[in-house]
């Protein structure tokens, strides 16, 4: 064996086994294990001394000129990869202090109490801020609505005074690296954009919902306190949130989620998956999907690999369920995409650089979108008598929510430029960093009030997902391009075997290939902003015609009846208990899960 090829093993070996060790840790804490943290830690440390090891670089640049041409490629993938994670000795013990204060902020914020002063009994309500998250969209009294807001208002707080000192922290190291802040180090060492790049996408948004402002306003003089921060979804949605939750019952997500990947194609390659769906004290409060065993080669032979999800279903609340099954299909994407990749080098087979947020998440949002369709409400979503999802229901919400439709991506805007102009301060401090949080706020939501709801949003305290919030942005225009190729191409998207078969020549490029190239593979189209903008130009009518072409379309194509195999090895979990397995089959794991899901919304009936 040459000295090149032994040298790829060896590295591809070696990472395995660093990030397996990490990731085993990373969910166990997340889940709830607090005693992992500081060995979680460590273990990332030493994944960092390795993906910043000079030595190995100068090895693989050594080994470059008498290598084969497969080979060269192969080792400049190595040397291009642990050219992304070069940093001083400086840098380096910068970054150990950040991830020491990351684990206390995350420490704080798992730990904290959670829940809202009862506007009538005067005492302290315990809840969660993904249940609160949902009251404010769903509850009744607008009492209650403002405490649960105050409340959220209150826990943004918790860490701020730690927030400050990592923002301060991290653009001293993205300094030392050369870069303006560490934004700006974020963006241009993964996204390969500059900033004005990125926001030129945003800002070309802006107008058209200053635009639906407006009007929003002139219906407040109808609607008196509608754009309060804690009335404006409940007077928007909340009625169509309340009459749409029948048909999302949980304890049927996860037989429609497996016949829906089935129908569309899509399986996990082999790989194996532990799921855990439910909320409950001490887990990480959002969804999310990471991989501890990455797909890789033995003496050539594909090995697959394993993905943990997760999302927070409150058993029983209404509009939980929506929004459980959301995250559901989300985070499966994730694991579809990365499970489905096949690099010989392990390097290119995860979520971290050199793979972008936009490319990972345009995958997730793709098929988050199929499930949010009414080609998928109409042929999957029943309530318990099996009523279909009322197509009627689709037409008074398109009509009455019209207004809104360009809030998704300017939520994602908001994030970015909120950590855009932290970043940017010369000298962060508490006020400084409020008042960004609120000018924002005002500039992407438009309603009657301040909020700190940035400060809120998990994915700003950890070195990862901070200043990468915008890779969900340039999802939403990447997906958006996807679906009108689909469409004009195949006329549907659900249950259409061959947007799985499609999705998966580019998911086995894994981060082989930049976001914007991939998106020209799978678009055939440079990528643009067009597409969404057609979308978000419709009108009411324009949506509720093509959505009828689209049905009309859907009724040639008969239902999935087929038994369900993912190629998966799957396991439903909360916590560390066992719920139910794939042993005996999908179907019978998706019965045994629904009764255990049925029982916990029984239990959580008595405390909501």
């Amino acid at each position: 064996m040459s000295k090149a090829k032994q040298f790829l093993e060896r590295v591809n070996s070696e990472y395995l086994h660093l990030h397996k060790q990490y990731e085993d840790l990373f969910w166990s804490s997340y889940m709830g294990a607090r005693t992992d943290v500081p060995k979680r830690e460590k273990a990332h440390q030493t994944l960092d001394r390795f993906r910043n090891n000079s030595a190995l670089r100068t090895e693989a640049v050594t080994l470059l000129s008498g290598a084969t041409p497969t080979l060269k490629k192969r080792l400049q993938i190595w040397i291009d990869f642990f050219d992304l994670h070069q940093m001083s000795n400086e840098a380096q013990a910068l970054k150990s202090q950040i991830a020491t204060l990351e684990s206390y902020i995350e420490n704080v914020r798992a730990s904290h109490i959670e829940g809202y002063i009862d506007p009538q009994s005067k005492k302290f309500v315990p809840a969660s801020t993904v249940k609160m998250n949902t009251m404010i969209m769903t509850h009744p009294d607008e009492r209650v609505r403002k405490a649960c807001f105050i409340a959220r208002e209150k826990l943004a707080l918790d860490c701020i005074g730690e927030y400050v000192e990592l923002v301060k922290l991290r653009n001293q190291f993205a300094k030392l690296q050369g870069y303006e802040d560490f934004y700006d180090y974020k963006l241009k060492l993964v996204d390969k954009m500059s900033k004005s790049e990125l926001f030129s996408l945003f800002d070309a948004l802006l107008k058209p919902a200053q635009n639906a402002f407006q009007e929003i306003r002139i219906i407040e003089k109808q609607k008196k306190g509608l754009r309060k921060p804690w009335n404006f979804n409940y007077l928007m949605s909340g009625d169509f949130i309340t009459e749409e939750d029948p048909y999302f019952q949980f304890d049927q997500a996860l037989k429609r989620w497996g016949t829906s990947f089935a129908a569309m194609g899509i399986d996990f390659k082999g790989g194996t998956l532990q799921l855990d769906l439910l909320e409950r004290p001490g887990k990480y409060n959002n969804g999310f999907c990471h991989w501890p065993d990455l797909v890789n080669f033995k003496d050539g032979i594909r090995q697959p690999g394993s993905a943990n999800f997760t999302c927070l279903l409150v058993p029983g609340q209404i509009g939980s369920g929506d929004t459980a099954y959301k995250t559901l299909f989300h985070e499966g994407g994730h694991a579809a995409h990365f499970l489905n990749c096949e690099q010989l080098d392990v390097c290119l087979n995860h979520e971290y650089a050199p793979m972008t947020a936009g490319w990972a998440e345009t995958q997730s949002m793709f098929i988050d979108t199929a499930f949010d369709s009414i080609e998928w409400k109409t042929r999957y979503a029943r309530n318990a008598k099996e009523e279909v999802y009322p197509f009627e229901l689709f037409e008074r919400k398109i009509k009455a929510l019209h207004l809104t439709k360009q809030n998704r991506i300017l939520r994602l805007a908001f994030i970015a430029a909120f950590e855009r102009d932290v970043y940017e301060l010369e000298h962060p401090t508490v006020e400084k960093i409020k008042k960004i949080a609120k000018a924002n706020y005002k500039k992407y939501y438009d309603l009657d009030g301040d909020s700190l709801l940035a400060l809120n949003v998990p994915h700003i305290y950890s070195w990862e997902s901070a200043c990468a919030y915008h890779g969900y942005g340039l999802a939403t225009f990447a997906l958006s391009q996807w679906r009108e190729y689909f469409y004009k191409k195949y006329g549907y998207i659900v249950d259409n075997p061959n947007i799985g078969k499609e999705m998966k020549k580019v998911w086995k490029l894994g981060s082989a290939v930049g976001f914007k190239a991939c998106v020209k593979l799978a678009t055939g189209k440079k990528f643009s902003s067009q597409a969404l903008v057609k979308e978000l130009s419709m009108t009411p009518n324009q949506t509720i015609k093509m959505a009828k072409t689209r049905l009309k379309k859907m009724e040639t194509i008969k239902p999935y009846t087929k038994t369900i195999d993912l190629k998966a090895t799957i396991k439903m979990v909360h916590g560390k208990k066992i719920i139910a397995d794939s042993t005996d089959g999908f179907e019978m794991m998706t019965q045994k899960y629904a009764a255990w899901v049925n029982t916990m919304k029984k239990a959580n009936s008595r405390v909501l």
